[in-house]
C-alpha cells in the first residue's frame, strides 16, 4: 500500500481543544464581562468559531483516513486519498480562518458574499487559471492516475513527480532540476505515465573530477565489460555515458540502464556493482599519477 507521511505530532490538536475548552469556560463564568465588551465579545465568537470547525476538521480527518487505511491495509493501492483530503482540510481551515475574521470585525459574512459578488466574478475571470489549476489539482490528489514518486512525460516534460499542490506538479527530470508544471496540463497535453506498471528502466548517476574524467573512455569500456552480459539486465541497448553537468572541478555523468526486473532492490544491487567498478578505476587512476 502506499504510505503517506503521517501527523504523528498530536500537540496541536491538543492546543486547540484546551483553548477551546478555556474559551467556552470563559463564556460560562464571565458572560456580563464579555456583553461590556462588545468589540471582545465579537473576537472570542470568531475564535470560537474557528476553533470548533477546526477540531471538527481534524477529527474528520483522522476518521476519513484510518477508516480508508483499513479498508486498503491488504491491497496495493496507488493514487493521493489522504494527500487529497491533507490538501482540503487546509483550504476549509483558511475559509474558517477568514470567516472567523469577518466576524471578529463584525462583519455579516452573508452579506460580504452578496455585496462581493460582482467582485469575485472579476477575481474569477481574473484568477481564471490559479482556479482551474487549483481544481485540477484536487482532481488529481483524489484520483489513481497520478501519484508521488509516479515517472511521468507530460508534453515535453519527463521526469519523477516530488510533489502535488493546488497549482502545480512539481517534477525532478533527469538532470535533478524540478520543473513547475501547471495541473491543468495533465488534462490539455498528452501525459504518459511511466510508472503505471512498475518500470525496470533506472538510472545511475555518478560525479568524477575534472582531472579523472579526461580517461572517462576508459571507464566506460571497464563498466560496458562488467555489464554487458549481466544477469540482472536486458542491454536492450549499448551503454553509454553521458554528460549531465560540467562543474567547476567535477563532471557529473549518468548511465541509462533497463533491468529484467522493476524490483528496487535489484536496481540497487546493479548501481552498487557499477559504484565500485568506479571507485576502483579512481584509486587506479590516482595511483598512476
Amino acid at each position: 500500500m502506499v504510505t503517506e507521511k503521517k501527523d504523528t505530532n498530536p500537540l496541536q490538536f491538543v492546543v486547540k481543544v484546551a483553548l477551546w475548552i478555556l474559551l467556552y469556560a470563559s463564556f460560562w463564568y464571565f458572560g456580563d464581562f464579555y456583553k461590556e465588551h462588545p468589540r471582545l465579545n465579537r473576537v472570542s465568537n470568531g475564535l470560537n468559531l474557528f476553533l470548533s470547525a477546526s477540531i471538527l476538521f481534524s477529527i474528520g480527518r483522522y476518521t476519513i483516513i484510518t477508516i480508508y487505511n483499513k479498508r486498503h491495509e491488504k491491497r496495493i493501492v496507488r493514487g493521493n486519498f489522504v494527500l487529497g483530503i491533507n490538501r482540503l482540510v487546509v483550504v476549509l481551515n483558511a475559509t474558517m480562518a477568514a470567516i472567523s475574521i469577518m466576524i471578529a470585525f463584525g462583519i455579516d459574512p452573508r452579506e460580504f458574499v452578496t455585496s462581493m459578488t460582482i467582485v469575485a466574478m472579476a477575481l474569477a475571470v481574473t484568477f481564471r487559471e490559479y482556479i482551474t489549476n487549483l481544481l485540477s489539482g484536487l482532481f488529481i490528489m483524489f484520483s489513481d492516475q497520478l501519484s508521488v514518486g509516479d515517472r511521468v512525460k507530460i508534453g515535453e516534460h519527463k521526469g519523477r513527480i516530488i510533489d502535488i499542490n493546488f497549482s502545480s506538479l512539481v517534477i525532478q527530470n533527469e538532470d535533478d532540476d524540478m520543473v513547475m508544471v501547471p495541473n491543468n496540463m495533465v488534462f490539455t497535453s498528452p501525459m504518459v505515465n511511466l510508472s503505471s506498471h512498475r518500470s525496470t528502466f533506472f538510472l545511475v548517476k555518478f560525479e568524477l573530477p575534472l582531472a579523472v574524467g579526461v580517461e572517462v573512455n576508459k571507464l566506460e569500456e571497464n563498466i560496458r565489460a562488467l555489464l554487458i552480459n549481466h544477469p540482472y539486465l536486458t542491454n536492450e541497448q549499448e551503454l553509454h555515458l553521458k554528460v549531465v553537468k560540467i562543474g567547476k572541478d567535477h563532471i557529473r555523468y549518468k548511465i541509462e540502464l533497463h533491468a529484467t526486473s522493476s524490483s528496487s532492490k535489484v536496481h540497487k544491487q546493479v548501481e552498487n556493482e557499477v559504484f565500485r567498478e568506479i571507485l576502483k578505476f579512481k584509486q587506479n587512476f590516482e595511483t598512476d599519477l
